[in-house]
């Protein structure tokens, strides 16, 4: 197998671990845990609510992200609805495999996926003009990009954005992963968003201090798409890979792509 022997951390929510690793196993590799976002409700959920409230007036509901799939049909039972429901009047649209399979499971009918896992795709491949269209696009709290609701909004669309999850930095990095750092043992850090960059390099610096650099100068990096790869230019410095398509299975083939010494 083509990563065997090869340690890897994979950085990712902490209830999205099982997935990765079970891929990355497959295919050989150790793999170490390096839990990077903790996936919570927003501060207050009554924009979302109020929003939902009002969901019959909406054309699109735009979804970037399975947290927010689960938060907004969780939300809506609690009125009587579901998103298998409302989609039979409502289109919905969903950036990301992950994202679609998700509706799927729970019977919701997508009327688009862009053929590229990112929301500069969404925009530029909509299948309606989107002059005088009522949108809503529930979204993380902090650290997303306004990319969707900016473009949409420049080509007369009328934008509703509410958090519907927050997405935060774990306080602690698993004890096995801080040793195999700390040992020179791993060989990459796939990483899954710029967030988990970001959230990466605070543990990093909250563990190992001013040597965290140095301390992973000699791992490949691989990122999973072109915004994770920004943050990772920005924070740390050019990954050795960038995955196509950017979801996890692009992510393994990246990673089998890399050249070892």
């Amino acid at each position: 197998m083509a990563l065997t022997d090869k340690k890897i951390i994979i950085t990712r929510a902490q209830e999205q671990t099982s997935e990765a690793r079970k891929i990355f196993r497959e295919n050989g590799a150790e793999v170490f845990d390096l839990p990077s976002l903790v996936i919570g409700p927003p501060d207050d959920w009554a924009p979302l609510d109020d929003a939902l409230k009002e969901i019959a007036t909406f054309d699109w509901i735009i979804f970037s992200s399975a947290n927010g799939v689960r938060n907004v049909e969780d939300r809506l039972k609690e009125i009587g609805l579901s998103l298998s429901k409302i989609s039979k009047t409502i289109q919905i649209a969903a950036v990301g495999r992950k994202t679609a399979s998700l509706l799927s499971d729970i019977d919701a009918k997508i009327s688009f996926v862009p053929p590229s896992f990112v929301a500069d795709s969404l925009v530029e491949y909509f299948p309606q003009n989107q002059k005088g269209l009522k949108l809503f696009i529930p979204r993380v709290q902090t650290g997303g990009r306004s990319i969707l609701s900016d473009s949409f909004k420049l080509k007369g669309a009328e934008v509703t954005e509410v958090a519907a999850y927050e997405s935060s930095c774990p306080k602690d990095m698993p004890q096995k992963t801080v040793e195999a750092l700390n040992s020179r043992e791993i060989d990459i850090i796939a990483f899954t968003s710029g967030k988990t960059v970001k959230n990466t390099v605070t543990l990093l610096k909250k563990y190992f201090g001013e040597n965290w650099l140095i301390l992973i100068e000699r791992i490949k990096l691989v990122s999973i798409g072109p915004q994770t790869t920004i943050s990772c230019k920005n924070l740390i410095r050019k990954p050795d890979k960038e995955a196509s398509p950017h979801d996890l299975d692009g992510l393994l083939k990246a990673c089998l792509e890399l050249q070892f010494n």
